[in-house]
């Protein structure tokens, strides 16, 4: 079993985006990666299965050749903009889940104007929670003002394929600490597939450039400062810090530098604030945290 501290931060935080660059995968091999980890130790670290409304018919015809085992899953759908096809498509889907056991319960969108967040919430009600994705920025206060008016939740994009796609340390925090302030849940991705900020690969060419990325670890323990009460310029610290030497995690608290925290606060970023983050990859993220907690 983890430790209290990291089952209270990482349980079911890694929602499984593997159809998705860097990775890239088709639809089977992306529901079998998704299927090993439902069935493997880490289990507990897993989250959804996110896949674009318009490809539901072939995670549907996946499932049919590789019945799911266990418990029905669980399956975030991206939403292009006003998209009545892509509506259509999760309503379908759903009409159809005691053929392949798997339920959309979650949608992703990027709307291209405040009208589109309306557009979304008229779409979706009870039983299906809405992502709407925020670009990080002086604009973004207005946009969680509007999401959380109508009852949604956020997402924020931290990094992507090129170096120029990952925001500046003190402009995410400042979006960490508007969806804290303002209470509005969100979800993180892009880029996160490594628990520690480093200067890692954009892609999985051997050649790729390398670019400083954000670890999960430091998004999710920033969200969990400003959730205590500390300031943006302390989650901006926290996101550019890299040194492991003293990050640990016990039953009795996570300890990074000079900051503790307890179970307590970590349940409660996840259930309040930041609710999971996408990845392409789930081996990545749990090796590199079972690295860190066996050392």
């Amino acid at each position: 079993m983890p430790p209290v501290t990291a089952a209270a931060l990482l349980s079911g935080v890694v929602d499984y985006a593997g159809l998705f660059p860097p990775a890239g995968l088709d639809m089977p091999a992306a529901v079998a990666e998704y299927a090993r980890g439902r069935a493997g130790a880490d289990a507990w670290m897993l989250g959804r299965f996110v896949a674009p409304a318009s490809r539901l018919v072939e995670l549907a015809e996946a499932l049919a050749i590789a019945p799911v085992a266990g418990s029905e899953w669980r399956v975030s759908a991206i939403v292009r903009d006003e998209s009545d096809a892509d509506v259509a498509a999760i309503e379908a889907f759903n009409n159809t889940v005691a053929r392949h056991h798997a339920r959309v319960d979650t949608v992703e969108s990027k709307p291209a104007s405040l009208a589109g967040i309306d557009w979304l919430a008229s779409q979706f009600g009870a039983g299906v929670e809405v992502y709407v994705e925020i670009t990080p920025g002086d604009d973004a206060d207005r946009w969680l003002q509007q999401v959380k008016a109508r009852g949604l939740r956020a997402k924020v994009r931290t990094g992507g394929l090129t170096a120029e796609a990952f925001p500046a340390p003190d402009v995410l925090a400042a979006f960490l600490a508007a969806a804290v302030r303002r209470q509005v849940p969100f979800k993180a991705t892009a880029g996160l597939h490594h628990a520690v900020r480093g200067a890692y690969r954009l892609t999985y060419e051997p050649q790729a450039a390398q670019a400083p990325m954000y670890g999960y670890l430091n998004i999710l323990l920033a969200t969990a400062a400003l959730h205590a009460g500390e300031p943006p310029a302390a989650a901006a610290a926290i996101l550019q810090q890299s040194d492991t030497s003293s990050l640990a995690f016990t039953d009795g608290a996570a300890r990074w530098g000079v900051r503790t925290f307890s179970p307590a606060v970590l349940r409660d970023t996840r259930a309040r604030h930041l609710v999971s983050f996408g990845s392409c990859s789930f081996t990545e993220p749990v090796e590199e945290f079972d690295a860190l907690v066996s050392r």
